[in-house]
C-alpha cells in the first residue's frame, strides 16, 4: 500500500482532521519550528536521532535547534518567544505556573525518564554504601535544579541528610564541575556524562551509583510549548510528536553502536568510545523514554521531589500541565 493511500485511509477512519498534517509530511513546503535545549547531551539521544534520520523533515518540518545552556535561559527564551518548542526538565513549567503566568507552559512530548546523573568517587570503591558519604565533601548541583533535587531526593532516601551530613558545594557552575572535581574539589560528584564517562577513563574518578536509577521514574526532560503556541499550532506540534515517536521507537529497536553512529554528528568533539558508553549507560537503566506520554504517576513523583527540596510553593495540577492528546495521536497513527 503506498504511503499516500494509508495516510488517506489513516485520515478517514479515525476521522480526526490533524493527522492529515500529520501525514501530509512527505513532500510540499516545510514548516519552520525553533527548538531550545538546555544543554548539548548524549541524554537527550532520541532528539539527534529525528533530525539525524530525517523524522522532522519527513513530517514537513525545519527545525532551527539552538542550545540555549540552562533552565532559566530556555525558559526566558520560550517565554519571549525567541523559540517555540524546550527542551528542558518539567519543572521550570512548574514555576512558570507557581508565578502566575497567564499563558502557562505545558509539556506535551517526553523524552527523558529518569534522572541524568551519576554519582562519581574520587577513589575506586569495590563495595559502596551510601552511608560512606556521611561526613565527606560532595561537589553537588544548582540549588532548585532537577538534578540537584533528584539527588537529594536520593540522599534522603538513604537516609542521608544532605545540610547536616555531608559538606555541599552547590556554588560551581555547571559547565565548570568536572574542572572542580578533577582539581581536587569534593571526595564526590554528583555529574553528568559524558564528564563521567570521561572522568573515568582519565582515572580521575568511578561512577559508582546512578542518581537515575535510585530517584525513580519521573518526566525529567519534556518538550514544552506556551498554551498559546500549543492552540495556534496543533498541526506542527502534532507532526513535531509524531516525529519524537518515531526517534524513540528507533532508540529503542537499536542497537548502541547504532544509536551512537547516529548521534555522532551532534558531538564531534567528544571521542566515539565515550558517545558509545553513554549510550550504553542510559540505554541499560533506561533513561530514554520509550513514548512520549507523560505519566500522572512520574509526573507526582516529580512533584514529591520538588517538595522534598523544599521547592513546591504548592503541588501543580496534572491536567493544567500535561497535554497528552498528541503523544497519543502520534502513538495510534503509528499503530496504523
Amino acid at each position: 500500500m503506498s504511503k499516500t493511500l494509508r495516510c488517506l485511509l489513516i485520515a478517514i477512519v479515525a476521522a480526526v482532521p490533524v493527522l492529515l498534517a500529520a501525514c501530509s509530511g512527505s513532500g510540499g513546503d516545510q514548516t519552520k519550528i525553533r527548538i531550545g535545549e538546555v544543554t548539548r547531551s548524549i541524554f537527550y539521544a532520541p532528539q539527534y536521532v529525528a533530525l539525524s534520520q530525517g523524522f522532522f523533515k519527513e513530517e514537513g518540518l525545519d527545525v532551527e535547534l539552538t542550545t540555549t545552556a540552562g533552565g532559566d535561559k530556555t525558559m526566558t527564551a520560550l517565554l519571549s518567544g525567541t523559540i517555540d518548542v524546550a527542551l528542558v526538565g518539567s519543572e521550570t513549567s512548574i514555576y512558570v505556573y507557581q508565578q502566575g503566568a497567564d499563558d502557562p507552559v505545558v509539556n506535551f512530548a517526553q523524552v527523558t525518564q529518569t534522572d541524568g546523573t551519576f554519582l562519581v568517587s574520587r577513589k575506586k570503591i569495590d563495595k559502596f554504601d551510601w552511608s560512606m558519604l556521611k561526613g565527606s565533601t560532595f561537589l553537588g548541583q544548582r540549588k532548585g535544579g532537577m538534578p540537584q533535587m533528584a539527588g537529594e531526593f536520593t540522599l534522603k532516601k538513604k537516609g542521608i541528610d544532605p545540610q547536616k551530613d555531608l559538606k555541599l558545594i552547590q556554588n560551581v557552575d555547571f559547565a565548570n564541575i568536572p574542572a572542580a572535581f578533577s582539581s581536587g574539589t569534593g571526595d564526590y560528584v554528583q555529574m553528568f556524562e559524558p564528564q563521567a564517562a570521561v572522568i573515568e577513563k582519565e582515572g580521575k574518578g568511578f561512577v559508582i551509583a546512578s542518581f537515575g536509577v535510585e530517584s525513580g521514574q519521573l518526566p525529567y526532560t519534556v518538550y514544552m510549548t506556551k498554551k498559546s503556541f500549543l492552540t495556534k499550532n496543533a498541526k506542527t506540534i502534532q507532526k513535531f510528536t509524531n516525529a519524537v515517536y518515531r526517534a524513540q521507537r528507533w532508540v529503542a529497536d537499536k542497537s548502541v553502536d547504532e544509536i551512537a553512529q547516529a548521534v555522532t554528528p551532534y558531538f564531534t568533539d567528544t571521542d566515539k568510545e565515550i558517545v558509545k558508553a553513554v549510550v550504553k549507560r542510559y540505554k541499560e537503566q533506561q533513561s530514554f523514554a520509550t513514548d512520549p506520554i507523560v505519566d500522572e504517576k512520574e509526573w507526582n513523583n516529580l512533584q514529591d521531589v520538588m517538595q522534598s527540596a523544599g521547592e513546591l510553593k504548592q503541588r501543580a495540577d496534572y491536567k493544567t500541565l500535561v497535554d497528552n492528546t498528541f503523544a497519543a495521536m502520534a502513538i495510534e497513527s503509528a499503530k496504523k
